[in-house]
Order: structure tokens, then C-alpha cells, then sequence
């Protein structure tokens, strides 16, 4: 429940805090527009980037996203960057403790509210929807000239069927796969940006058009829109850039030269996108390239956070259920199962009763306790806020109780060997009973189900996969034994801790693996902001 206090005295202090958190915003220097936003990765990147001052470089006028879930955390996320950095109110901090609910906060900061509903918009981008949209990006940008567009349209189209092949069929234009493409293409066309960053998976660099490759014709569309929209002029061309190398993309390129390899700059992860920079043709600056950065580990990154331990599923839950459901490994003769490896030895002895006895596993299976660590790390250092009271999202998920013996395996096993385990060096006992099993265990598909994020290195790319089971996301920690949190995967991805996802847990999931790491779009921010003070005018 909200505490009671002076009406009067709490009006007069959400007006003044509205109004110095307005002259923050608007003293903010580049406009930038999101598009497919998602929970706001690339726009929180662009928000948290600054000048020596600490002025924000940017401020999102306009993001845009489609989905429910991911839209409310955008919302509450532009209404928390309304006020300038380090001074969000204390009644935020509330709501993330459950004192306030969600609409007492917004009601207590209106100004901050309304402004965050006219640039968090929840819109279905495509051809019924561009009317309107061309309409408020206008009236936002209004006489502005430095700004940019970022966001990842889908390109699926590209990789299941060729555009040509498309073009006959009557429906084509309704396509969604095809017109959210076409839609930031239309867009750039609209408004002819004088920077644009369109993100993307890697995986559209072995998409084909008719034996071709996809990513040649959608380098081409975006050096030349007006030849991939009808009726558009064709004198709006971009040079496109890449961010990891040097040199400009023309005519038949290389598709590896988009690739951006996040743990290159920084970012404890993995995770490998395509990130394409398009400066418009008329402005004649090159943009310098990422500068490399040694990422923390796993362990420097979600090591701080509260241990906790999976819950099971399928039956009733109790500390004591899940412990007893955890020896039954030790009665398996792990040693015979596997058969004379160079580990057998020691796992079976890691994994006998009287090592799980003494093993101190946590009893709570979630904890919202906030300890505030200072790394040495500059990535990590952006992620703690102390005055932050309670950690949101910090809660596991329930396993079978076959796969926590499998999680247990896999975490003793990388801890033992420094890798982790391909189905191969399961012992049978605790091999899922699924029909591609042995394909598994001989190298064939799927033979590594079951993936520890080893703690002295950077974690596999957090995907939206994680929202479905937890098995590619196991937590180094034996004594712990379950996947990764939906907060260990957003500190993975440089979330901060005072990030807020909505929705249920699954939906939280989904977010967070779909997300750009704001730590990288920061960077990328900077590359950008450096563009654009190269420009004469507004």
C-alpha cells in the first residue's frame, strides 16, 4: 500500500521533479527512433550513452514495438529515463519492492507518464499502420536534422522464398515476413535519415534468393531504397559501413564483414549479429569501427547474485524432496557407466552420497536480496544501482526431477573438465529417453542438449529459446542445480539491474533473449553520435 503523506507537499515535489526531469530530456542532443523495439536493448544503449558532461547524447522520441509484454516494460523504462541519470524517483524503487503498484507510480508522475506513452508506442508496423507512423515520426522529429533510425526488421522473407518469385503472387504485399522489411525501407524513404542501424541474427548471412545471397540484395536495397520501393525517389542513397571492420560494403560483399562479435567489446556473451550502418551519401564522414574490450566471465557477472536452487516439477516441491531426488545419482555406479573415461573416477566420487550430503545447497528457490559489488569491469559497473532495495526476476524454474540429476552431471562435469558435457560423456543412467538420443551420443544432432555456462568464460548467446526449457542454460554452480534466472540471462545481455521486464516469466524470457545488449548498443551510440556532430545544421 502507498504510504500517507501531504497531498499538497507530494504534488509540489512530482512537479518540480517532472519539471527538472523535462529540461534534462530536452537538453539531450540527438533524437533517435526505434523501430521493433523489443523491451528496448538498442534504445537503452542510446539512451545511456553521454558526453563528457554527462548529458545524454540521445533520447528516444519514438520506439515502437507490437507485443504486449514487451511494450509495458518499454513504457516503464522510457517513463524511468524521463528523469535524469541517477535521479529516478524513490517511488520507482517502490514499485520494484511491491510497496506501490505500477499505477500508483504513473499516477504520482503524470508529466513523466504521459511523455513516456507518446514515445513508447505499441504499434503494428506495415502497410495499414504507415500512414499514421510516417505522421508522428514528422511531428517528433519536427525541423530536427541530426537523428538517427535504429531497430532489426524481420527479413525472413528473404531466406524462405525469392522476392521475384514472390512478386507474382497477389498476396505478396500482405506478407508479413516481407512487408516489415519493406516497412523500414519505407521509413527511411519517408524520412531520409542521416544514420540508420539495422540489427539483425546471423543467421540471415546463409540465406539464399535463387542460389543468390540474401544479404547482397538487402545490402543493395538499403545503399538504394527507392529500388526496392515503388515510386520512391532514387536519389536517396546510403554507404553502408560495417562496425567490426574497416571499409565500405559495394556491390557483391562479404557477409561476414557484418558480423559483430559482442564478446570482442566487452559484453559476457557470445552473441554474434549483424549490424549494418547506413550513413546517407550526401554527408562525407567514414564511422570508426568498435574498439575490442576483454569481456568478464560468466562468473564476474552473475557471481554476485543470491544462490537459490531449481523446484520440481510435476510433483511437490520441498527442499527436502528436491535433496532426495538429487541422491539418487550416487546409488547409479556412475563409474561403471562410464566406462573407463579419463573423469569416471572423479565424478563418480564428486557425485557420491557422502559429497551431496556435505554439498551446502540453498534452500530458497528465489531471493530478491540486492548486494551491490563494485567491478572492475566498466560494462559491469553500469549494471549495479545501490539504491536499489529488492532484485526483480531472480526466481527459478521448476525441472523434473530427472533433469536436475542431469543438470547436477552437467555442472560437476564442467567443473571437473573446464568443458561441457556432449551427450557422449553421459553416463546411460541419466541419458533423456527421446528418440534421438543416439544420433546424440554420436556427434549426429543434439549431441550437446545439455549446455553449462562454464563460469571462467563468456556465456553462449542468450536467446529466446531460454524461454522453453532451460537445458542450453545451466548454471556453473553444481550445489545450485537449475538453468539461468531471467536476471542472470538480462546481467548476461548488460541489462541493469534496475531494468524492469513485464509479464509473465516466459514472456520475460522471450525479451530478454531477443534483446541487443545495451552495453554494445552504447558503444555503437557513441559511433553514431560522433556521425552526426560531423554535420553542419540542426
Amino acid at each position: 500500500m502507498l504510504l500517507q503523506a501531504d497531498h499538497q507537499s507530494v504534488t509540489q515535489a512530482t512537479f518540480e521533479s517532472d519539471q527538472k526531469a523535462k529540461r534534462s530530456t530536452r537538453g539531450a542532443t540527438y533524437p533517435v527512433i526505434d523501430l521493433f523495439a523489443g523491451p528496448g536493448g538498442l534504445g537503452e544503449g542510446f539512451a545511456s550513452a553521454q558526453v563528457a558532461d554527462g548529458r545524454a547524447q540521445f533520447r528516444s522520441v519514438i520506439s515502437i514495438e507490437k507485443d504486449d509484454s514487451s511494450h509495458q516494460t518499454l513504457l516503464l523504462r522510457h517513463f524511468f529515463r524521463h528523469f535524469p541519470e541517477g535521479e529516478a524517483p524513490e517511488e520507482y524503487y517502490d514499485f520494484l519492492s511491491g510497496r506501490i503498484t505500477l499505477d500508483n507510480l504513473f499516477s504520482l508522475y503524470p508529466a513523466a507518464h504521459n511523455e513516456a506513452r507518446q514515445s513508447a508506442l505499441q504499434i503494428t508496423l506495415g502497410p495499414s499502420s504507415h500512414s499514421n507512423v510516417k505522421t508522428l515520426i514528422s511531428e517528433k522529429l519536427g525541423a530536427s536534422e541530426k537523428w538517427a533510425l535504429v531497430g532489426g526488421p524481420p527479413c525472413q522473407a528473404y531466406s524462405l522464398v525469392g522476392r521475384s518469385r514472390m512478386m507474382s503472387k497477389p498476396d505478396f504485399e500482405q506478407d508479413e515476413r516481407h512487408t516489415l522489411y519493406l516497412e523500414y525501407l519505407r521509413i527511411i524513404v519517408d524520412h531520409r535519415p542521416p544514420v540508420f542501424v539495422m540489427e539483425n541474427v546471423k543467421g540471415l548471412l546463409s540465406a539464399t534468393i535463387e542460389g543468390k545471397s540474401a544479404i547482397n540484395r538487402i545490402v543493395q536495397d538499403l545503399m538504394r531504397p527507392g529500388s526496392a520501393i515503388k515510386g520512391a525517389p532514387k536519389d536517396l542513397t546510403y554507404r553502408l559501413y560495417s562496425l567490426s571492420e574497416e571499409g565500405v560494403a559495394d556491390g557483391e560483399v562479404d557477409p561476414r564483414l557484418f558480423v559483430v562479435k559482442a564478446e570482442e567489446y566487452g559484453i559476457p556473451q557470445a552473441r554474434h549479429r549483424m549490424f549494418i550502418v547506413g550513413i546517407r551519401s550526401d554527408l562525407k564522414v567514414r564511422p570508426r569501427t568498435l574498439e575490442k574490450l576483454e569481456a568478464p566471465t560468466v562468473k564476474d557477472t552473475i557471481g554476485s547474485l543470491p544462490s537459490i536452487r531449481s523446484a520440481l516439477s510435476r510433483e511437490k516441491d520441498s527442499f527436502e524432496a528436491w535433496l532426495s531426488e538429487l541422491h539418487i545419482i550416487s546409488k547409479m555406479n556412475i563409474r561403471r557407466q562410464l566406462n573407463g573415461a579419463d573423469y569416471a573416477a572423479e565424478m563418480a566420487d564428486s557425485l557420491s552420497l557422502d559429497s551431496l550430503i556435505n554439498t551446502r545447497s540453498p534452500k530458497a528457490i528465489s531471493s530478491s536480496r540486492y548486494v551491490v559489488r563494485s567491478p572492475n569491469h566498466p560494462v559491469l559497473k553500469s549494471l549495479y544501482d545501490e539504491r536499489l532495495g529488492v532484485l526483480t526476476s531472480h526466481e527459478a524454474r521448476s525441472h523434473m526431477a530427472s533433469d536436475l540429476r542431469r543438470y547436477l552431471y552437467a555442472a560437476m562435469f564442467a567443473q571437473k573438465t573446464g568443458r561441457s558435457p556432449k551427450l557422449a560423456d553421459f553416463p546411460e543412467g541419466l541419458l533423456p529417453d527421446h528418440q534421438n538420443v543416439e544420433l546424440g551420443r554420436t556427434g549426429k544432432m543434439f549431441s550437446d542438449r545439455f549446455r553449462v555456462q562454464l563460469a571462467n568464460q563468456a556465456s553462449a548467446t542468450i536467446t529466446s529459446h531460454i524461454s522453453k526449457d532451460g537445458h542450453y542454460f545451466i548454471h556453473y554452480d553444481p550445489v545450485q542445480c537449475r538453468s539461468l534466472t531471467v536476471r542472470e540471462a538480462a546481467r548476461l545481455q548488460t541489462f541493469p539491474d534496475n531494468y524492469f521486464f513485464s509479464g509473465p516469466r516466459t514472456a520475460q524470457y522471450r525479451q530478454v533473449g531477443n534483446a541487443v545488449p545495451p552495453q554494445l548498443a552504447r558503444q555503437i551510440a557513441e559511433i553514431v553520435a560522433e556521425v552526426l556532430a560531423s554535420m553542419r545544421g540542426r
